[in-house]
């Protein structure tokens, strides 16, 4: 069969709202900026509501895990009833879940309101990059995800400080406050967007609630297995019941009329190798992104504020590479190449950063966070727009969905691991959960402060030696897969 897609005619291209980029690039920046700066106002929050560990970790992870779980869901409804109306319906929950949030006087409440919130962005990236992919062609293609990264990388670089500021101004209520009426703005805006969807598509119940189930149960099993154990019951059983419901997932998958995830998509070596690209560099990325702050302020003795500046180290590169990088492609620089540079980056400043010194926290870090922010940068330049090209026209909703759905899980996947990592190594060297816990969030004792730098330090370069191991993997796997085999509908640059 052939899946080759033709070039769009010049009336259609014509038809493209001038609003469409502008909406879901805001869109894409207010996911974004949610995603990175909501953990500011975790504290103010733990306050006012009287909570405190796993129910307030929730906050954030709740949002996390919705966001991963619905977004191959959203692509894929997206493709059959229409993406405007996806990217619409979508923006009105996000919103709703940050106006109850705003106003929410429970813990439970919040966390509800907080995977509403996520659920919404789902369908906002997921159908937003399908928007985008059926309404340019070629070099506008690539720039338009360009941007779209460019704007991703705004919203994790500003999102914790412009959540401060918010606080600080309004408290946390009116930060969420904020949120809810720039998403009722997209929502305004994306009725303006012309619409499109695949023809003749169906549902896939099934597959979509296996889908969420599974990753739903295993992320619970990852982001509780700290607190609880990783031998506790319910993380053993909830792990156990999100491998099976994988599983039967890919058993109906292969025998579904309109599946959630097409096998042939899978099959797809090149679509499968930019989308692996991007999980590297997201695996690369956010454990740092989080985690570093506290240990500079623990190590070197920085303010929060000075931390926060220091990892424009890491997140500015984000903010101007994307386009650098899809100017290069634009200009005949092959993306296959950049990708191997940019994921070589990242695998270099990981692995770079085993060499973190307490006593010279900053300068050890400097460099490998210059890296690991051009990788990433390049990385959203490039990945969207190559693995769209890949794919045919009728299933670009699932291709962004899929696509995002790997970012959402990383970033979730990422972030529990590095803390279990760090806080399991930390209880190995000092012999004390409680303590290696208050290590970990950066509070060392007066008496133990050296010993208890060393061994935070030691967990650090243990943790680091283990991403860029894996990254130094996957990104062997991206090149095999890039580099070799059919491609599939359109080919990459």
């Amino acid at each position: 069969m052939d899946l080759t897609v033709p070039d769009a005619a010049p009336e259609a291209a014509q038809r493209t709202s001038p609003l469409t980029l502008p909406v879901v690039l805001v869109g894409v920046v207010l996911v974004a900026m949610s995603i990175s700066g909501t953990a500011v106002a975790l504290p103010s929050i733990g306050r006012d509501l009287g909570a405190s560990g796993s129910p307030l970790n929730w906050v954030v992870a709740g949002y996390n895990l919705a966001f991963a779980a619905m977004t191959l869901v959203a692509g894929s409804t997206a493709d059959r009833i229409g993406r405007r109306r996806v990217f619409v319906f979508s923006a009105l929950v996000f919103a709703a879940g940050f106006a109850v949030t705003a106003a929410s006087l429970s813990i439970v409440l919040t966390d509800i309101a907080r995977i509403v919130s996520g659920a919404g962005g789902a369908g906002i990236m997921a159908a937003g990059g399908a928007i985008l992919a059926s309404e340019y062609e070629g070099a506008a293609r690539n720039r338009a995800f360009a941007l779209m990264g460019t704007m991703a990388g705004v919203g994790i670089a500003i999102g914790p400080t412009l959540s401060g500021l918010l606080i600080a101004v309004t408290g946390w209520r009116g930060g969420f406050a904020v949120f809810t009426v720039v998403g009722l703005l997209i929502v305004f805006g994306g009725t303006r967007i012309r619409e499109s969807r695949a023809s003749g598509s169906r549902t896939d119940r099934l597959g979509s609630g296996l889908f969420v189930a599974a990753l739903t149960l295993l992320m619970y099993a990852l982001i509780e297995a700290p607190e609880l154990g990783w031998t506790h019951p319910a993380v053993l059983a909830t792990a156990v019941a999100g491998f099976a419901a994988l599983a039967v997932f890919a058993l109906v998958q292969r025998r579904s009329a309109a599946p959630v995830l097409a096998p042939s998509l899978v099959a797809n070596r090149g679509f499968m190798g930019w989308s692996m690209a991007t999980l590297t560099t997201s695996i690369g990325f956010l454990g740092v992104l989080v985690f570093l702050p506290t240990y500079l302020q623990a190590a070197g003795g920085m303010s929060p504020a000075l931390s926060g500046t220091a990892m424009l180290l890491l997140t500015a590169p984000v903010l101007a590479a994307p386009l650098a990088a899809s100017g290069l492609v634009n200009r005949g620089v092959s993306a296959r190449l950049l990708i191997t540079l940019a994921l070589a980056f990242v695998t270099a400043g990981n692995l770079w950063l085993t060499a973190l010194d307490s006593e010279r926290a900053l300068a050890t870090a400097a460099v490998p966070l210059l890296l690991i922010g051009i990788g990433m940068g390049a990385s959203f330049g490039i990945t969207d727009g190559q693995a769209m090209a890949l794919v045919p026209a009728e299933s670009v909703g699932m291709a962004a969905g899929f696509i995002n759905t790997l970012r959402g899980a990383a970033e979730a996947l990422v972030i529990a691991a590095f803390s279990a990592s760090l806080i399991g190594l930390l209880t190995g060297r000092l012999g004390d959960g409680a303590r290696a816990a208050a290590v970990s969030a950066g509070r060392t004792s007066a008496d133990g402060r050296a010993s208890e730098l060393e061994a935070f330090t030691w967990s650090w370069r243990v943790t680091q030696l283990g991403v860029g191991l894996l990254c130094l993997v996957l990104a062997i796997i991206v090149a095999l897969l890039i580099f070799g085999g059919k491609t599939g509908a359109r080919r990459a640059e």
